[in-house]
């Protein structure tokens, strides 16, 4: 039902002080809402979506007119000769809106003298396509449903400044639409592993954020306390020893959370304080059978994302389809120096060793702790095709099982694309022993200085006990897997709200 008409906004006076763009919008407002019309109505029916429009009249010829009725909605986001011509976008595509005196009536067009860029609005009418071939609705009439009362950015210019994308982030959205194809492709990405894990028969489950006793890996945590029990609890830094509590009750044979970790470190381009990842953890399985389930799953979203295994990433690119390398920590860092470190029995050697290469190494390094450090300096970098990077140091690796093979490894891998860190996976630690001399070994390094070590979990040395099965475990990083299947080159860019420096 068309709404009264109402009279063109009256002149007012505008402070200086004021945006002069603003005071329009707030004029018109104010002339509007006292003609008696509802500038922020409660609802609107709509019937179609302007991306089911241009899907369901694709075909029809330029310069055809229909009979067929549409009530559609969406932002104003440019208007043509006095609003003749109005380009309505929603999240589905965009539309445009035909207002012209010969069918639309009067009452109607004068609604167009209180309309700006950056209105949403909802248009009644009929389909046609323009002689220019321009898919449009035809006015019949117009209803404002929320009147914007500040001004968009201007269009050709759009939102430049990179900061303010990403603190207003929903002025990014309305702007850039690859912003809005990027956050969209995540939750495709998101969709896609959920199918993937429950096609598999694992469970999805929830454990807690805040954490009495930090542990699941070694980073520096967010404090926070609770005033009810009066007690500190720390922003979990991972899931790990919840999750693996529920395969020692029996919940699942295979289980797996989506959800937030945190950790108080620094900002970079592939780094933020609080990030998602996937962690998942099956009985009966070891590191091998890990390798193979991480690498069919990224293989399964990337075709569910791009319909092909094969992604471009700047000007690298990157095929997920063949199986991925699996090489040794100790064996990169010896192609890169031609040294094999484990023919060192001592830390000490370790560092003369790497010091005589030209690495400045921390002098309180362990020995595992020196071949990780040249692995990052020389061949992370050069991990550009998926390669798991396998057996990691024992003395880097506190929740990992020791090597079948060589005690001085852990069955551990991580998975590298792009010189990437994407996924941490182990042969899970179950001898409740052993895992309590590496938790003690962690605490001693955590009242020595470390924070980043972890805190002795009784309780879940209690749950070893009761006896957790062969079990395999993995985490893969969210962000950086969105930033690699849509050429983001900056983390804060797949996050919908990043963590920022506050503003002063």
């Amino acid at each position: 039902m068309s709404q009264k008409a109402v009279a063109a906004p009256p002149e007012v006076a505008v402070s200086e002080d004021v945006n002069i763009l603003k005071a329009s919008k707030l004029k018109k407002l104010t002339a509007l809402e006292e003609s008696g019309a509802n500038a922020f109505p409660h609802k609107f029916v709509r019937t179609h979506k302007p991306g089911e429009l241009q899907e369901r009249y694709a075909d029809l010829a330029p310069s055809t007119e229909t009979e067929d009725r549409v009530t559609i909605a969406g932002r104003i986001m440019a208007m043509r000769n006095n609003g003749m011509f109005i380009d309505l976008h929603d999240p589905s595509g965009k539309i445009q809106a035909f207002c012209h005196k010969d069918s639309t009536p009067a009452a109607e067009m004068a609604k167009l003298e209180f309309m700006d860029i950056g209105d949403i609005i909802g248009v009644t009418g009929t389909i046609r396509r323009t002689p220019r071939g321009e898919l449009s609705v035809r006015a019949l009439e117009l209803t404002m449903l929320t009147k914007s009362m500040l001004p968009l950015p201007e269009k050709y210019h759009g939102l430049s400044d990179v900061e303010q994308r990403y603190r207003q982030r929903y002025l990014d959205l309305i702007m850039n639409e690859e912003s809005r194809h990027v956050l969209r492709t995540r939750t495709h990405i998101l969709r896609a592993i959920r199918e993937f894990m429950n096609n598999m028969g694992a469970l999805e489950v929830e454990t807690p954020i805040l954490h009495p006793i930090m542990g699941g890996a070694s980073a520096k945590p967010f404090v926070t306390h609770h005033n009810a029990l009066d007690s500190d609890f720390f922003l979990r830094v991972a899931p790990e020893l919840f999750l693996k509590r529920l395969i020692v009750g029996g919940f699942a044979d295979a289980v797996y959370e989506i959800g937030r970790n945190f950790r108080n470190e620094g900002l970079s381009i592939k780094h933020n304080p609080e990030y998602t990842a996937i962690e998942g953890y099956h009985a009966y399985m070891d590191y091998y059978d890990i390798m193979t389930l991480v690498e069919d799953m990224v293989r399964f979203v990337v075709m569910a994302v791009h319909g092909t295994t094969v992604v471009q990433y700047g000007d690298k690119t990157i095929d997920f389809g063949p199986a991925w390398q699996r090489k040794t920590m100790v064996g990169l860092v010896e192609e890169e120096t031609g040294v094999d470190f484990l023919q060192f029995a001592t830390a000490e050697e370790a560092r003369a060793k790497a010091a005589e290469l030209g690495f400045k190494v921390d002098p309180k390094f362990n020995w595992g702790q020196t071949v990780e450090y040249i692995f990052g300096e020389r061949c992370e970098v050069k991990l550009v095709q998926p390669t798991h990077v396998m057996d990691h140091p024992f003395d880097i690796s506190p929740l990992s099982k020791l090597h079948r093979d060589n005690p001085r490894l852990t069955e551990r891998f991580e998975s590298y694309v792009n010189g990437w860190e994407i996924c941490n996976a182990f042969t899970e630690l179950n001898d409740p022993r052993d895992q309590l001399a590496r938790f003690e070994d962690q605490v001693e390094q955590r009242e020595g200085g470390n924070e980043e070590g972890m805190m002795l979990d009784d309780d879940f040395i209690t749950a070893l006990e009761y006896g957790l099965p062969p079990t395999g475990g993995w985490g893969v990083g969210i962000d950086r897997l969105v930033m690699l299947l849509t050429n983001s080159s900056n983390i804060r860019d797949v996050i919908a709200f990043p963590t920022l420096k506050p503003m002063k």
